[in-house]
């Protein structure tokens, strides 16, 4: 889905600029490529310009797809994993360990950083800070907690989408408790921005046993 993505993304841009060399009105993005795909060409330079528009959207309707069977299949096969990082983040954190049962037996500092491999190991190498977070950035409850408490905000949610994984690999069942207590200690992490204060000490117990 990501790759469907990303290629349809970059070849709209090319086939903008084609077509803005041959239509007047030729617009930017995925839109603008629908657009010139519908159109009627005239001569080889148009139909090949046309013939690469649709190809962009068909790789956007194939995403699009994926993205549908994705949502009704993740519910099924991680029902709390799902739930707790949505059906696409929680096929992208399975992709990424190999399977649901790899990634619950990782523990959750490796979960929180998954999807920033490079960034890991520069980090190991000398060359960079140790990353925060990975994939699990597009979640609401990192990217929309003030920077400076995103690596607390990290740390709980990858300890409790680490439960959720062992939960739904070992009893395949619903633990509400889970998404409780995750609401619960992001609800302390963002008091701090009111004023609040509080240590990482209980916010990290997710992860215990997990070093």
């Amino acid at each position: 889905m990501d790759d469907c993505e990303r290629t349809a993304n970059e070849l709209a841009e090319r086939a903008a600029e084609w077509a803005g060399s041959l239509f007047d009105d030729a617009e930017p993005g995925i839109e603008g490529a629908r657009a010139v795909a519908d159109r009627e060409p005239e001569g080889e330079l148009e139909r090949r310009a046309v013939s690469l528009a649709e190809r962009v959207t068909e790789l956007a309707a194939e995403r699009d797809a994926l993205a549908e069977a994705i949502d009704r299949i993740a519910p099924a096969v991680a029902p709390n994993l799902a739930e707790m990082a949505g059906p696409e983040l929680a096929a992208r954190l399975i992709a990424l360990a190999g399977g649901l049962e790899s990634l619950a037996k990782k523990p959750s500092g490796t979960v929180q950083v998954l999807g920033a491999e490079d960034a890991l190991f520069a980090h190991l190498s000398g060359r960079a800070p140790s990353p925060k977070h990975g994939v699990i950035y597009t979640h609401d409850y990192v990217r929309n907690t003030r920077p400076e408490d995103r690596g607390s905000a990290a740390r709980a949610l990858a300890g409790k989408l680490t439960l959720a994984a062992r939960v739904d690999h070992y009893a395949g069942e619903r633990r509400a408790t889970l998404h409780e207590e995750l609401r619960e200690r992001m609800a302390t992490i963002r008091a701090r921005a009111e004023g609040d204060t509080g240590g990482d000490s209980d916010i990290d117990a997710d992860a215990e046993g997990d070093a």
